[in-house]
């Protein structure tokens, strides 16, 4: 995989199957981006800790041109910026499944990571479910359609 540093456990976890986030283990603080020292306390010692593949929708745009991505996609499909449970508020990208035509900032949504070819390598990547009718946020849809 290209570009691989601090956020290398990252990449083999989601390799696996799984979502590890780093941890200071001095503080506790989950940071993403990964870091190799902690900006809360400025520890250099971090662990990785699994999270579970749950959220909240913090942001989403519905994309109708290629722009590149994966075909694994298809067109059109929405990207998401999910809020992760328990993670001191970090997000992560990823893409809902469907069509997803009453997503809603606020939404709740479980994941899975799935395999994707980008400039022919397959790289692991998060695919979203919308967990129903759950928006916290129903007064508002400020999502983007590009």
């Amino acid at each position: 995989m290209k570009g691989v540093g601090a956020d290398e456990p990252y990449w083999l976890a989601l390799s696996a199957g799984q979502l590890k986030l780093p941890e200071c283990s001095a503080c506790g603080k989950a940071h993403w981006p990964a870091v190799w020292r902690c900006g809360e306390c400025g520890s250099w010692e971090q662990q990785w800790t699994s999270f579970e593949l749950s959220g909240t929708i913090f942001s989403w745009a519905r994309t109708w041109h290629e722009f590149g991505a994966s075909k694994e996609f298809g067109l059109p499909y929405v990207s998401v910026v999910v809020e992760i449970d328990n993670a001191d508020g970090r997000r992560l990208l990823g893409t809902i499944a469907g069509n997803a035509e009453s997503i809603r900032i606020g939404d709740r949504v479980h994941g899975e990571v799935i395999s994707v070819n980008i400039e022919d390598e397959n790289i692991p990547a998060l695919r979203w479910y919308l967990d129903g009718n759950s928006s916290t946020s129903k007064a508002s849809n400020s999502g983007a359609t590009l």
